[in-house]
């Protein structure tokens, strides 16, 4: 329960501090995004300013507390897998590491694919490759997640 109220505490956390300091620009010129949804980076990219300090911090807080967790998660796997390993039954080691290994691999394949396009510098314009990170991060992980507990 402890860890449950934590991850929400944090990530309302920096989702408002992040959306607080989007909101504090100013922005003109065109309003066009190049994605298909309206993320932060394609947000700072029409902001008139090219201070971006409040949101350099928020996402700076945000990026450590992803590699906390990132860091808990692995732990808690090693952890895991020690357990498993002494488990009796070749047959139940199997099965374990058949559900931990891709459900690891998904969450490396969603932190790194975040880190990509958050941490890229801002280009003024939009690239192809821009657009494939944002679609690989929102829509890969989320349909791997019911594969791999099913």
């Amino acid at each position: 329960v402890r860890m449950l109220a934590a991850s929400w505490f944090g990530s309302c956390l920096s989702a408002t501090m992040y959306t607080a300091s989007t909101f504090s620009l100013s922005f003109c010129g065109p309003n066009t995004v190049h994605q298909f949804f309206c993320d932060g980076p394609q947000l700072l990219r029409l902001a008139c300013s090219t201070d971006h300090v409040p949101e350099d911090v928020s996402l700076a807080i945000s990026v450590c507390l992803v590699f906390i967790c990132f860091v808990l998660i692995v732990g808690s796997y090693a952890r895991i897998f020690t357990a498993v390993l002494r488990m009796p039954s070749a047959e139940g080691r199997s099965k374990a590491f058949s559900t931990c290994l891709p459900h690891l691999v998904v969450v490396t394949l969603f932190i790194t694919s975040g880190f990509s396009a958050y941490l890229k510098p801002i280009s003024d314009s939009s690239s192809a490759l821009d657009l494939l990170v944002s679609v690989f991060y929102a829509l890969v992980p989320p349909t791997l997640n019911p594969l791999i507990y099913t």
